[in-house]
């Protein structure tokens, strides 16, 4: 088949003969890395998606391969435009196949600093017009490739918080899929409408902008930072446990969400992350760290992200994960579902009585599913129940569930003694919040960006630079107090502080005991339901309603100018 290809290539440069032997070996070799390109890209599909160790190797031959394709055609552009015919499109598709398996290993990795090489490459494609004559060719199938390059673009832009890029990006998209579907009548039409409409719902989910003096909007990121996580005092006595897996699942009916992402997952995987450094000082090339010279700081946690997926697929990487979890580590699990509740009675209240979070039934085709339902005596099948869990409490289990049903995972039994906390969203919110339910959970907000929660339920949509990095610090004064309050706890549940050692889990933590205490101070906040609980559950004097904390909560609301929305005298009420 190459011999073939590079015949009909060579015989229209000219007479076979004519051409030098330097210059056909040239279009050989690129033919050669080209068609092998090809070959081990598409292999990536039959990896294993869960599992650690399988896909390295594969990995970094695609990789090797790539690299010496890219360098190749730069070296050999002349003799490849006059012998091969190579179009500026086909740089621009190496380029973007390069650009994808560099996100692909951030998916594998979890390590930030890839998603800043992949969008090196995609700048570049467009940057240098690569796709900028695919309009003149009558090829649908080209237009297409335009198209996915810049939902992958998007993506990438998206998960770096160039909100500004995504916001280009998504004006020439719409431009390119008009004059898509105004040139070729296709079905797909719908498909490519609906992606714009996903991302352009998906920039506006935050519920707060923060502005310049200009009026312009302050781009904010939510990774961890070096000042992130209030710092372990001299006497605090904590675990050495740290987070090395994290499942992030999200299966609500209704929320906004692109490319398989929806806000909450994308919320909380940034909550799960560092800020990106600099690939060049930290790496040679993905999966070759130089044994001398060890990372300046820890990696972050390994993370699988599951888009409704079906009770299988849930239980097949959460036993990938439970397998490959290392020593004195832990897994998380966040489920942002959808409530299933208990369909009948039942006389007893073990793990499977009180229903718990919807998996997706579309894939998962049993026989007599109908007759199940039907029938009150049997428990919901596309479900995790509480139960389900319970083979994994075998090691450290850090769970966190945003549902309508989250109190289900209050019921839990510590059966073997391992560290295990469940942070359980409110199962209901005041009515004037319930129309944000499709921006977001305000509980996974509170996760992830505490500050613009704090906003948000004080009835504030904007706010200038100055004053929100004054909050800034100020709740960085009040993590470090919280942090204080649960290490000197007399009545704590052990499994807190033996978490308390990750920075990852130690910032959760405060974040969730902010977010409680703030919701038990607010007006409108006055249903049990409507606060976070916990398993095990938190001495709440000593914690959420705790006074000092109490007090720091009026005083950010003073600075903000909106202290008429919280109780004074909260301990009174109870």
């Amino acid at each position: 088949r190459l011999e073939f290809a590079l015949k009909e290539i060579m015989s229209s440069g000219g007479a076979e003969d004519d051409i030098p032997q330097a210059e056909r070996k040239t279009v050989t070799d690129f033919c050669y890395l080209l068609d092998k390109s090809k070959q081990l890209f598409n292999g990536l599909r039959d990896l294993p998606q869960y599992g650690q160790k399988q896909w390295q190797s594969y990995f970094g031959r695609t990789f090797d391969v790539y690299t010496k394709l890219w360098k190749f055609q730069q070296q050999h552009r002349q003799v490849l435009d006059n012998r091969y015919g190579l179009k500026r499109w086909q740089i621009g598709e190496i380029a973007s196949k390069i650009g994808q398996l560099y996100y692909h290993y951030y998916l594998r990795t979890s390590e930030t600093s890839y998603l800043n090489e992949a969008f090196s490459f995609y700048s570049a494609i467009r940057q240098r017009s690569y796709y900028s004559q695919v309009n003149k060719e009558d090829r649908p199938e080209l237009v297409v490739k335009k198209l996915r390059y810049y939902a992958r673009f998007i993506v990438v832009c998206l998960l770096l918080n160039k909100m500004d890029v995504v916001k280009d990006l998504v004006k020439e998209l719409s431009d390119e899929i008009e004059d898509y579907t105004h040139r070729f009548n296709t079905e797909d039409q719908v498909e490519w409408n609906l992606v714009l409409q996903e991302v352009a719902a998906f920039i506006e989910a935050d519920p707060v902008m923060v502005l310049n003096d200009d009026n312009t909007i302050v781009i904010t990121s939510n990774r961890l930072s070096e000042t992130g996580a209030p710092l372990l005092e001299q006497g605090m006595i904590v675990g050495q446990l740290a987070l090395a897996d994290a499942l992030i699942i999200g299966n609500c009916n209704n929320q906004v969400k692109f490319s398989e992402l929806t806000v909450d997952m994308f919320r909380m995987l940034q909550a799960l992350e560092r800020e990106p450094m600099n690939l060049a000082s930290q790496m040679n090339k993905p999966g070759m760290q130089e044994s001398t010279e060890k990372p300046a700081r820890r990696e972050n946690p390994h993370k699988y992200l599951l888009y409704k997926p079906t009770f299988s697929q849930l239980y097949t990487f959460l036993a990938a994960s439970f397998k490959e979890l290392p020593a004195n580590s832990v897994l998380l699990i966040y489920l942002s579902a959808t409530g299933v509740f208990p369909s009948g009675r039942s006389d007893s209240e073990g793990p499977y009585d009180f229903g718990g979070v919807l998996t997706n039934s579309n894939r998962d085709i049993i026989n007599g599913d109908a007759i199940h339902k039907r029938n009150q005596s049997y428990k919901e099948m596309h479900c995790l129940h509480p139960g389900d869990l319970y083979p994994f409490t075998r090691k450290p289990l850090f769970i966190i569930v945003d549902s309508s049903n989250s109190v289900a995972y209050k019921n839990f039994t510590n059966l073997f003694g391992q560290p295990l906390v469940c942070l359980l969203s409110p199962t209901a919110y005041p009515k004037a919040l319930q129309d944000q339910s499709q921006r977001g959970s305000l509980f996974t907000l509170f996760l992830n960006n505490p500050l613009m929660a704090f906003l948000f339920v004080s009835g504030l949509s904007s706010m200038r630079r100055g004053l929100w990095e004054k909050c800034q610090d100020y709740l960085r004064k009040i993590n470090r107090d919280i942090a204080q309050l649960l290490t000197h706890s007399r009545s704590i549940d052990q499994s807190f502080l033996q978490f308390f050692g990750d920075e990852f889990l130690r910032l959760l933590l405060t974040r969730f005991i902010f977010c409680s205490a703030t919701m038990r101070m607010h007006k409108i906040f006055r249903e049990t339901r409507n606060y976070p609980e916990s398993y095990p559950q938190l001495p709440r004097d000593e914690t959420v309603e705790n006074p000092h904390l109490q007090k720091h909560i009026l005083e950010l609301a003073s600075i903000l100018d909106v202290r008429n929305v919280f109780l004074e005298n909260t301990l009174d009420d109870y």
